[in-house]
């Protein structure tokens, strides 16, 4: 029976002739939805083989071939196939080597097809011309919904060609237009589009070359358009009068909901301007003003807003030059504001006094659920006044403390706090150098906490001792189900401590050990402790060193675990040996949807025993990255 629905393949070494054998299992597999064969060269003749398969196979909803040298040729053949497909939803070219004359094609064929919905076409060669072409599409276009054309430098030129089709249009709901060069003139006609425009929902333009004029443009737009939902001008130049223009257009706007003005350089006075327009506006409730030089004063000014504003969620603060003084203002905020959840202050510098200033608000504060304090040069001392605020606080399920000084000492704290607090949900200690010792105190708080559900302790330096105390308290801890260790130097000591712990866990479902150098002999011990694990769904052993004598492991524990559904194997140097015993596994496992097999050393043969492997499996192979290290760290 298969069940492999997703397989990535990404940055292996697969050419045009190992995608003949999947292009050849794809003909009768009934089960695979997603394929990543991004970073593979496989060339327009690969994608010739795909093409072909893809006028006959019916289960492919996702295909991503981002990185593969494709030329107009090769966009050819997928464009022909495409006519006839009626399944493939989602299509990622980006990356490539596509022209005008490959987006002719493709555009040629939007005009027919009734199923695509999403089509990348970043970083590739597309100019006016080719733009032209979708565009052209795009007034007869149905079903396509999502479109991505970022840095392909399409001028303003290919912009307007966009423009007059968003006036006809009424299906598109996204368009990113990042890196395109798109300044005065090109601002403009998207400008006047979207006064008429009623189905376009998201618009990015970040890092184009948009000023405080052209910011005009789109402002003027705003107090008309009143489908568009979510603006990105992350990168441009509209500084603090452009600012001015779009803060007075909100003050009317009841549609936009996400705005994105982050890098922006609009300074304490362009703050000055969106807070006024926050204490009117009842429609914003994401706001981005990271990275644009807004000191205490801005602060201040925004602090004063979010008193009486009643509709902000989300507000990123991210790499400004906010330090304690300014922190206050928010802290008094705090206490008042009633709508606020997540408040990003990442890399702002407000050290120990400011953690204090926030943790004193946080004793009084029902609302906030989010804080990111990430880079803030907070140690033990800030580390305490969280801590205390955290015996008391009812509200607030998710702390990031991510590359701070606690210490030791500081996860002492932390690790008290967490004894009594009956909310947060969510702690993120990254690079703190808490130690082995630091881990023990977590330990004691993790044997008597019953609400922590993720805890992420990536790079401290815990070691195997760390693992061990770590892996002591998750024997009878029963709320845990994250847990992320990476870059830790467990090694296979620290494996053997996991493993020995995932035999009597029953609640952990997500295990990073990314970078862990735990070796053959540790991918054993975690191997083995999956025979009889009926709980963990995913596991994370990118770089581990495990190569192909883990892979036999791994794929032993294959055979007999019937829980775990994703599994990350990337960056292990890993051969077409490993290849065939993970692919001879699949023929009989029934539970693994998601596989992960991206920065081996696969070749063709090792993509046959895989293929081979599909026509009897479901699972969705990626070898590419999508269940990366990254994937986990965000999941987590």
């Amino acid at each position: 029976m298969q069940t492999l629905t997703t397989l990535n393949l990404r940055e292996n070494k697969i050419r045009a002739e190992g995608v003949r054998h999947l292009a050849d299992a794809l003909r009768n597999n009934t089960t695979l939805t997603t394929l990543n064969l991004a970073h593979n060269g496989i060339g327009d003749k690969g994608v010739q083989q795909l093409g072909d398969t893809l006028r006959i196979n019916t289960t492919l909803t996702t295909l991503d071939l981002g990185w593969n040298r494709i030329g107009d040729e090769g966009v050819q053949h997928l464009a022909d196939a495409l006519r006839n497909n009626t399944t493939l939803t989602t299509l990622n070219l980006a990356h490539n080597e596509i022209g005008d004359k490959g987006v002719q094609h493709l555009g040629d064929t939007l005009r027919i097809n009734t199923t695509l919905t999403t089509l990348d076409l970043g970083w590739n060669r597309i100019g006016a011309e080719g733009v032209q072409h979708l565009g052209n599409a795009l007034r007869n276009s149905t079903t396509l919904t999502t479109l991505n054309l970022e840095d392909n430098k399409i001028g303003d030129e290919g912009v307007q060609h966009l423009a007059d089709a968003l006036r006809i249009n009424i299906t598109l709901t996204t368009l990113k237009l990042a890196l395109s060069e798109i300044g005065a003139e090109g601002a403009q006609h998207l400008g006047n589009a979207l006064r008429n425009n009623t189905t376009l929902n998201t618009l990015d333009l970040q890092w184009n070359e948009i000023g405080d004029k052209e910011a005009q443009h789109l402002a003027d737009a705003l107090r008309i358009n009143t489908t568009l939902t979510r603006l990105n001008l992350h990168g441009n130049q509209i500084g603090a009068e452009g600012a001015q223009h779009l803060g007075d257009a909100l003050r009317n706007n009841t549609t936009l909901t996400t705005l994105n003005l982050g890098c922006n350089g609009i300074g304490d006075e362009g703050a000055q301007h969106i807070a006024d327009v926050l204490r009117i506006n009842t429609a914003l409730a994401t706001l981005d003003l990271s990275t644009n030089e807004i000191g205490d004063n801005g602060a201040q000014h925004l602090g004063d807003a979010l008193r009486i504003n009643t509709t902000l969620t989300t507000l990123n603060l991210q790499w400004n030059k906010i330090r304690a003084k300014g922190v206050r203002h928010f802290g008094d905020a705090l206490r008042n504001n009633t709508t606020l959840t997540t408040l990003d202050l990442w890399g702002n510098k407000i050290g120990d006094e400011g953690a204090q200033q926030l943790g004193n608000a946080l004793r009084n504060n029902t609302t906030l659920t989010t804080l990111n304090l990430r880079s803030n040069e907070i140690g033990a001392k800030g580390a305490q006044h969280l801590a205390d605020a955290l015996r008391i606080n009812t509200a607030l399920t998710t702390l990031h403390l991510h590359d701070n000084r606690i210490g030791a000492e500081g996860a002492q704290h932390l690790g008290d706090a967490l004894r009594h607090n009956k909310t947060l949900t969510i702690l993120h200690l990254r690079g703190n150098q808490i130690g082995p010792e630091g881990a023990q105190h977590l330990e004691d708080a993790l044997r008597i906490n019953t609400t922590l559900t993720t805890l992420n302790v990536f790079y401290n330096q815990i070691g195997a001792g760390g693992a061990q105390h770590l892996g002591d308290s998750l024997r009878n801890n029963t709320a845990l189900t994250t847990l992320s260790l990476s870059s830790n130097q467990i090694g296979d000591k620290g494996a053997q401590h996991l493993g020995d712990t995932l035999r009597h866990n029953t609640t952990l479902t997500i295990l990073d050990l990314w970078n862990n150098q735990i070796g053959g002999e540790g991918a054993q011990h975690v191997a083995d402790a999956l025979r009889i694990n009926t709980t963990l769904t995913a596991l994370n052993l990118e770089n581990c060193e495990i190569g192909d004598e883990g892979a036999q492991h791994v794929a032993d524990a294959l055979r007999h675990n019937t829980t775990l559904t994703t599994l990350n194997l990337e960056e292990n140097q890993m051969r077409d040996e490993g290849a065939q015993h993970i692919g001879d596994a699949l023929r009989n496992n029934k539970a693994l949807t998601t596989l992960s097999l991206s920065d081996n050393q696969i070749g063709d043969k090792g993509a046959q025993h895989l293929g081979d492997a599909l026509r009897h499996n479901t699972v969705i192979l990626f070898n590419s990255s999508p269940i990366s290290h990254n994937y986990l760290y965000f999941l987590i």
